[in-house]
């Protein structure tokens, strides 16, 4: 069973691809007026850039109810060219970056979850200032990185509020793709007394009150052993704003009535339960990780043999448990952290993840039509979602595609073992537990839902269907 995921439930309201012209490449930000252009030629792959669009605006076009999300990331060599540098510079090429060219100074780091005292060179990139096309009332950051032994990353964000007031700099996670240099971790309880850190999101403390994040900025810290010829790249940062209204039901959105399924690995969390305990109590608990290496795989991508040495022999699937212990925030002491999920998909060879929210099921249906499998979150009970023949405060799942009446066709990582991962879910009820802010549990209590949360992964240059498709959902 998929352990619930109560710092959620503490959040008042419910609670974005990718890189060098990718998955996520979210508007251009009106106060970024270099983001249009790319003097290197490595920006958008449809050689375009994406127009601003208002918050009435519909992602296709056209008048629409009032957008919830507003995505913004930054990964092209413009992008990095632009904000403010202390010891960073943007690097050109396929797949443009940033890097340390001379460090800002020297910290000291001591991991809380090691008591492990080092010193660190480090420079650090201050973006543009975003003003969101959605006063929001939670956000989500996202990055894509590189991180070789003796480097990692921290993602800082700083809401700007509606009343012309700013909130200090969140620590949004301190990351690294491996785990010998320091515990990827996230920082919770982070406040002002207006807005809080839950894990992986930023959360206005009493939306009712009327308190909105109307824009934002981002400050990436570059860390590297001090004197080490190289430092970590940082391929794709930014997040996602949003302001899902409050609601125990959704509209419903009709069928495309037309069946369409994608060919994605089937892997099951719970062939590895109690296995490596030390990584969320085992695989009993990791739905996210295990929806992350299907997707990851269905791309192409896979761990090397040398990623995969340290599984004891004999474990099936052992890149599963690498997907964990790739994932594992320590302070969360959990696999579900979601930026860190997108991260570790994006350590793949040309791979890139965000973090999103889509605001139906239409959307996540243009999405796989175009080839995109959408991993997503919701929480229900058994009653609630028939044929899952369990109840969750948390899951995730990979949606593969549709049948012709519309039916979510999913990977559900909750099953007994490879073989029984393929599920058909009925749409209504499927739609309903994975866009609702709010839902009653087994006590009868008022709790939040993930209001659409989704990760979204794709090659660094996807295709032309692909792009198309991000740019109607928003996510481009």
């Amino acid at each position: 069973m998929t352990a619930p995921t109560p710092r959620r439930a503490l959040l008042a309201v419910a609670l974005a691809a990718a890189t060098a012209a990718t998955v996520p490449g979210g508007r251009a930000s009106a106060a970024d007026p270099t983001a249009a252009s790319d003097p290197t030629g490595a920006s958008d792959p449809t050689g375009a850039a994406s127009p601003e669009r208002t918050p009435g605006e519909a992602a296709g076009g056209g008048a629409a109810a009032a957008r919830t999300v507003d995505n913004r990331f930054w990964y092209t060599y413009a992008h990095w060219q632009a904000g403010t540098h202390r010891g960073t510079t943007a690097v050109a090429g396929a797949r443009p970056g940033l890097e340390i060219a001379t460090p800002a100074g020297r910290t000291e780091y001591t991991d809380p979850h090691t008591a492990r005292k080092s010193t660190w060179e480090y420079a650090t990139w201050t973006s543009p200032v975003h003003r969101s096309t959605v006063p929001a009332t939670e956000a989500v950051a996202s990055w894509n990185a590189r991180t070789p032994a003796g480097t990692w990353v921290q993602t800082e964000l700083r809401p700007a509020y509606g009343d012309g007031t700013r909130g200090p700099w969140y620590v949004m996670g301190r990351w690294a793709a491996g785990d010998g240099d320091i515990r990827r971790t996230s920082v919770d309880g982070q406040t002002d007394g207006r807005t809080t850190v839950w894990t992986d999101t930023l959360a206005v403390d009493a939306p009712a009150a009327g308190l909105r994040i109307t824009g934002w900025q981002l400050r990436l810290t570059l860390h590297r052993k001090p004197g080490a010829a190289r430092g970590p790249r940082v391929w794709l940062a930014g997040a996602m704003a949003s302001a899902v209204p409050d609601r125990f039901t959704v509209p419903a959105t009709a069928p495309s009535g037309r069946a369409h399924e994608l060919k994605v690995p089937r892997y099951s969390q719970e062939v590895h339960a109690g296995r490596y305990p030390e990584y969320d109590n085992g695989g009993e608990a990791w739905c996210s990780p295990t929806s992350s290496q299907m997707v990851i795989e269905y791309w192409g991508r896979k761990a090397s043999a040398a990623a995969l040495s340290w599984v004891r022999p004999g474990y099936a699937d052992p890149q599963v448990c690498h997907a964990a212990r790739s994932t594992y925030d320590a302070a969360y002491k959990g696999c579900g952290n979601w930026p860190f999920n997108a991260a570790y998909a994006a350590t793949y060879r040309d791979m890139a993840g965000v973090v999103t929210r889509l605001a139906s099921l239409a959307e996540l249906e243009t999405l796989v039509r175009a080839g995109i499998p959408v991993i997503t979150s919701q929480s229900f009970l058994a009653q609630e979602l028939t044929g899952a023949g369990y109840g969750t405060a948390g899951h995730l799942m990979a949606v593969i595609g549709f049948t012709a009446a519309g039916d979510v066709i999913a990977n559900d990582p909750n099953s007994a073992d490879n073989a029984s991962v393929r599920r058909v879910y009925k749409r209504r009820e499927w739609e309903n537990v994975w866009l609702r802010t709010k839902r009653r549990n087994a006590a009868g209590k008022t709790v939040s839902g993930s209001g659409g949360v989704c990760y979204l992964y794709a090659p660094a240059r996807p295709g032309a269907d692909q792009v198309r498709a991000l740019r109607e959902v928003g996510v481009l």
